[in-house]
């Protein structure tokens, strides 16, 4: 009895562990494997998107589509994509979620390309959206205006041509003689010119070469990305420029209440000065009246001064040779000198 009860716990054990496999192994296959935060994007367009699509941050998995839920904005339909993303993730303020495909047989996935800002997106905001380039749609597109194109312009031109051979055909039969002495002495002048055409063709030729060695030097990878690096650069100093500009205007603004504020603090002080201008005179007078009286006395301030300064050195100087004055005492008996 006591075998069997063993062997069903191991056996049961057994099937515990196997299912928290299988269901660790779905978690994982759908990546909801710990705790997340959810954002939203709002699209015109979701073909290819569905629910458990991948969302990537810069080409890394972070997360997947949750839910599409059609909404009416703008007066058409959209729809919203709930995504669910790592919990904790930085997401700047001023990311774009953009549905890409790495191929033409690729899965479609939502990826958020990093914004520059420091600012960071709450868990439950909308991110900036950007629409899917459907190539199937631009080609079919493109074939539509071909054919387009072909009725209204090309069959009415070849009609046209048809019928302006025709009257060659006529005109030839009429007075093809006087046309045929003609068309010889063309032929002749054209002979004669064949060699002049021949060198200008081979001098333009060679200028053509020229160009295009130049060209291909221009566009070589190492400008290339000199040009892209430029292109950056100017883009990087356009944002620079922009917040600089923002940063003026609000400076701008700061100042105005500044000035204001010191126009006003002038305005006191007028009117303090207004107010109490008989105490400002007294206290004049009677300033000037102690500077004078400074003046008058600064000689013996100042021979007073030395002579206390003298003391002091003097005091000093005696403390140094015989520190017990301090305390009264006599100084020490010079032993080296009764020797």
């Amino acid at each position: 009895m006591k075998s069997n009860r063993l062997n069903y716990l191991i056996v049961g054990a057994f099937v515990l562990l196997v299912l928290a496999g299988l269901v660790a192994s779905v978690a994982a296959l759908t990546g909801r494997t710990g705790a997340t935060d959810n954002y939203f994007a709002v699209y015109k367009n979701v073909t290819g998107v569905d629910f458990g699509s991948r969302v990537l941050f810069e080409g890394f998995h972070i997360g997947q589509v949750e839910k599409i839920t059609p909404v009416e904005q703008d007066g058409r339909v959209k729809f919203r994509v709930d995504l669910s993303i790592t919990k904790g993730w930085k997401v700047p303020e001023d990311s774009k979620a953009e549905i890409v495909s790495s191929g033409l047989l690729a899965a479609v996935t939502i990826n958020l390309r990093a914004g520059k800002k420091p600012e960071l997106l709450a868990p439950g905001a909308q991110i900036e959206s950007v629409e899917a380039a459907n190539i199937m749609a631009s080609v079919s597109s493109l074939a539509e205006e071909v054919r387009q194109l072909t009725e209204t312009d090309v069959k009415p031109m070849i009609a046209k041509i048809s019928k302006a051979i025709g009257g060659f055909t006529d005109i030839m039969g009429d007075s093809g003689g006087a046309m045929a002495k003609d068309v010889q002495a063309l032929i002749q002048n054209l002979t004669a010119s064949t060699p002049d055409i021949i060198d200008n063709m081979e001098t333009f030729s060679d200028r053509l070469n020229e160009g295009a060695e130049q060209l291909n030097r221009m566009l070589s990878k190492k400008n290339v990305a000199a040009f892209d690096q430029i292109v950056g650069n100017l883009q990087t100093t356009t944002d620079n420029m922009t917040t600089l500009t923002e940063q003026l205007g609000q400076t701008r603004t700061d100042l105005d209440l500044l000035l204001k504020k010191v126009d006003g603090l002038f305005g006191e002080v007028g009117t303090v000065v207004s107010d109490n201008r008989l105490d400002l005179d007294r206290s004049i007078v009677d300033m000037r009246h102690t500077v004078e009286s400074v003046a008058r006395h600064i000689d013996a301030i100042n021979q007073n001064l030395e002579g206390a300064s003298r003391n002091m050195a003097e005091f000093s100087r005696q403390i140094r040779l015989n520190p017990g004055l301090l305390l009264g005492g006599k100084p020490p008996v010079d032993k080296a000198a009764t020797k």
